[in-house]
């Protein structure tokens, strides 16, 4: 079953993380560079790096060298960030992940606790056109339950390539649309960056999904192969009870693929106008089905309010 982002998310960088048995080794023997294991080839923005091995103790800090300084906008807690990356543990010379093989950069929003520690701390105040190597010791990394083929309490080398920052805006803007229907959930209106109410009504869940816009926004429609960047609030329709918000952790909205989310999700933003409010109303079938899923009962309808804030 399919996950919601962000949805009792455990703050990882990648759920899976597969090392991929053709990867190029790197040197044992290159030199360190500012304590952090050289670039043994690929050192140029946007090339697929090597790394060597690295030597002696690991740092016990986070530790962050800029490789090359971009001339783009700092990047800041909030920002909706794109990037390519490659993963490799401090004693090994095997990668255990890249983005550049992919063909595809990797989506996340700063300070989200999306990823792991190390990448929140290491990424902001970073400029974007910068590839930068960032140390990562266990306690900001996948600690002492380790992830994939990532050993437990391993020391992490990451060469990540920022190729863009967006500015996320902080709530939905455009026309406000009626919500006439009685039997419907009603969400509040307001733009101030907070969380805005959720109200169920006492009545049937509806059996199919709804998707209506409260506030109409003036953007792009969304696409099914979009990434998007969004607030949201979850409740359980039986009884209004919140199961996740991004509001809650900090305000700092969600970055996932559309693709990725439950059905209720992908069907019910896909076509909406980025910089809209949307209520969506997600019967079982499109939601979590006969399964239980942490605070969510099996069976369950569930209610949301989205802020569509940003797509790439």
């Amino acid at each position: 079953m399919r996950r919601l982002a962000g949805l009792l998310a455990v703050p990882l960088l990648l759920l899976s993380t597969a090392a991929c048995g053709t990867e190029e080794k790197g040197s044992e023997t290159a030199a360190m560079t500012n304590g952090l294991p050289a670039i043994t080839a690929g050192a140029k923005f946007g090339e697929k790096p090597t790394l060597a091995k690295g030597e002696g103790d690991p740092p016990k800090e986070l530790k962050v060298n800029v490789v090359t300084e971009g001339k783009g906008a700092v990047t800041k807690k909030g920002d909706a960030l794109q990037v390519n990356y490659l993963g490799q543990a401090w004693d090994s010379t095997t990668p255990f992940d890249n983005s550049f093989d992919r063909g595809r950069p990797f989506d996340l929003t700063l300070g989200a606790g999306q990823v792991i520690k190390g990448w929140d701390q290491g990424l902001e105040g970073q400029k974007v056109g910068s590839r930068v190597e960032i140390g990562i010791p266990p306690e900001l990394g996948y600690g002492a339950q380790g992830q994939g083929d990532i050993k437990p309490n391993a020391t992490l080398v990451f060469v990540v390539d920022i190729l863009k920052s967006t500015t996320i805006p902080k709530a939905a803007s455009g026309t406000e649309v009626a919500q006439e229907n009685k039997d419907l959930p009603k969400v509040g209106t307001n733009t101030d960056g907070k969380a805005p109410s959720l109200t169920v009504p006492k009545t049937d869940e509806p059996a199919k999904l709804v998707s209506n816009y409260v506030i109409e926004g003036k953007g792009e429609a969304v696409k099914s192969t979009d990434t998007l960047t969004v607030q949201y609030k979850g409740v359980l329709w039986k009884d209004g009870k919140e199961f996740d918000s991004s509001y809650a952790r900090g305000g700092v909205p969600a970055t996932f693929q559309l693709a990725g989310v439950i059905p209720g999700w992908s069907k019910g933003l896909e076509g909406k106008k980025v910089g809209s409010r949307v209520l969506l109303v997600v019967p079982p079938a499109d939601g979590y089905g006969d399964q239980a899923q942490g605070p969510i009962p099996a069976k369950s309808t569930l209610v949301f309010t989205v802020d569509i804030l940003a797509k790439q």
